[in-house]
């Protein structure tokens, strides 16, 4: 699957030279835009993986609009091109979220490779934010897993040890995930396990 990418600059030429360099890159253009507002727009229609976008436009400039990019689309890495390279753009550039930056005129031997660095971070980005949502998703399972032992420690007077083979027991024999099980009773309460076809024993 081809990486989409939105193309944002007031100068319609440079516009359609960006777009048929990526092209020829093999990637997706996915849109144009000719100021900040009409990417933000875009952005949030279109949901590219990059926007490349120009600092100096009119109504909205490229840091603002980066600013209020990175807020409302996280999936979308900004790369921004500007016609100087000094160091206060470069602090704002990186204060907006942006991937990357490129001095214009832009050529395709600096256009490709600075594209790929802002895709390449953006999927570590990607990757990081799955591995968190995964980390949180197993911490909640732990703890969920944790309380229904509790009840079921507490309803049928077993040991911590016992209780927690019975739920595998459970689990097992019901094909239920440990935690769709521990969610279960945690709702419906211990007797959960007798319904589910485990007995109940010291």
């Amino acid at each position: 699957m081809r990486n989409a990418i939105v193309v944002v600059d007031d100068d319609p030429i440079i516009r359609m030279d960006i777009r048929e360099m990526l092209e020829e890159g093999g990637y997706l253009v996915a849109g144009e835009a000719k100021n900040g507002e009409e990417a933000i727009e875009l952005i949030a229609r279109v949901k590219p993986d990059l926007a490349i976008m120009d600092i100096k436009m009119p109504v909205m400039n490229g840091i603002k609009a980066s600013h209020i990019i990175r807020k409302l689309q996280q999936d979308t890495s900004v790369l921004l091109l500007t016609a100087y390279s000094q160091k206060e753009l470069v602090k704002d550039a990186r204060e907006a979220g942006v991937a990357a930056f490129l001095v214009k005129p832009v050529s395709e031997e600096d256009l490709l490779p600075a594209v790929e660095i802002a895709l390449s971070q953006k999927e570590k980005m990607d990757s990081l934010k799955q591995d968190i949502k995964l980390l949180k998703q197993s911490i909640e399972e732990r703890k969920s897993i944790e309380k229904a032992k509790g009840l079921v420690m507490q309803k049928h007077a077993l040991s911590e040890e016992k209780a927690y083979a019975k739920m595998r027991e459970v689990s097992m024999a019901t094909r239920i995930p440990l935690a769709k099980l521990a969610a279960d009773i945690l709702r419906d309460g211990a007797e959960v396990l007798a319904g589910a076809g485990g007995r109940t024993h010291d």
